[in-house]
């Protein structure tokens, strides 16, 4: 017999009540239960979905691997809700951790920090490191404390396919695989959280977010580096650093003449989505006249790019549609998340 769809438990908490109504502590209760007997739960972070277990439950982290098809080189972030259980689980707390988690705590940065003995070695894929975080969503870490135990909770999606920002991007990409979706509606921030290696000397940032370089260094009192570019190790020390990621079924492609490519792949018969800025722009209202053509207006600002990037490419997936277009972000510290997730979405499997 299949096994049946998960419950989807909505569990919207106004961010003005200083305690959630009674079917939220229901519905974390509900979720506790099922995290306690080793089980998957789906919740919502300012971010993206996670799919949620027991970070000191190797099996139950198995079931992640499991569950999204990741590969076991590729460790998970472990989420928890505050500094001291943070600090619980690391061998050593480096300045530069306790100066980012004071500033930007609960927010959508990981630091990454000497491994403490209780955390498994498939959390770490076996490295000397773990990734820590504090979500900036009241049930995300109401659901933490509730069940007394860190977890581990990358993206609640299939490896290497679109993050999902509603519970609904969960229910389609993972089905029956898991046990419990929280919903606790579309995600805020949109993309997922800056990694900064904070065991390194200066730290070194490991994947692009929501929080730049400048604004690290503030809080840090000092530089922080991006990577050399060299090929990831087999191991990583971070997610998000395969060359393949966050990419829709659809292929997507970026370019700096989506006008020239766009009449190329029409004229040869494809039916393209494009996301573009430039609504105003004569040659897009031009190419808007072709049938083939949905043209998606996306906000001109980094932030908004990235918050409504993810819904928009799961659209976009179900629009049976040959090929994805975008227009080349600038190329500034600010859309650097945006980039790196576009280009890493582009690369042919």
């Amino acid at each position: 017999m299949a096994r049946p769809l998960p419950p989807i438990r909505r569990a919207v908490w106004s961010a003005t009540a200083a305690e959630p109504p009674a079917a939220v502590v229901d519905a974390i209760d509900t979720a506790v239960e099922v995290l306690r007997r080793g089980g998957l739960v789906a919740i919502p972070t300012e971010t993206v979905y996670g799919l949620a277990a027991d970070a000191l439950d190797d099996e139950a982290v198995a079931g992640i691997f499991r569950a999204k098809g990741r590969p076991s080189t590729n460790p998970v972030i472990v989420h928890v809700a505050d500094v001291a259980m943070a600090r619980s689980l690391a061998a050593a707390w480096p300045a530069a951790a306790e100066a980012i988690a004071a500033r930007f705590w609960p927010g959508p940065v990981t630091v990454v920090v000497p491994r403490g003995p209780r955390i498994p070695d498939i959390v770490t894929a076996g490295g000397p490191t773990v990734a820590l975080r504090c979500p900036d969503h009241p049930l995300a870490r109401r659901l933490i404390a509730a069940a007394g135990t860190p977890l581990a909770a990358p993206s609640a999606n299939r490896s290497e396919a679109v993050s999902p920002t509603t519970a609904h991007h969960v229910l389609e990409s993972l089905g029956n695989r898991i046990d419990l979706i929280l919903d606790g509606g579309p995600c805020a921030t949109g993309i997922e959280s800056t990694v900064i290696d904070c065991t390194s000397s200066p730290p070194r940032i490991l994947r692009p977010g929501p929080l730049t370089r400048e604004s690290l260094e503030t809080a840090v009192g000092g530089p922080v580096e991006w990577p050399a570019a060299a090929p990831v190790a087999e191991t990583a020390r971070s997610p998000g650093q395969r060359a393949r990621h966050y990419a829709p079924t659809t292929s997507l492609e970026i370019t700096s003449d989506a006008g020239g490519r766009i009449a190329t792949l029409v004229e040869a018969g494809n039916r393209i989505g494009w996301l573009t800025s430039r609504t105003d722009d004569p040659e897009v209202r031009r190419l808007a006249a072709s049938r083939d053509l949905l043209i998606v207006p996306m906000p001109a600002d980094a932030a908004g790019f990235a918050a409504r990037l993810y819904a928009t490419l799961h659209a976009l997936d179900q629009r049976q549609l040959d090929r994805i277009v975008v227009d080349e972000p600038p190329d500034t510290e600010e859309w650097r998340a945006v980039r790196d997730r576009l280009t890493r979405a582009a690369v042919t499997p």
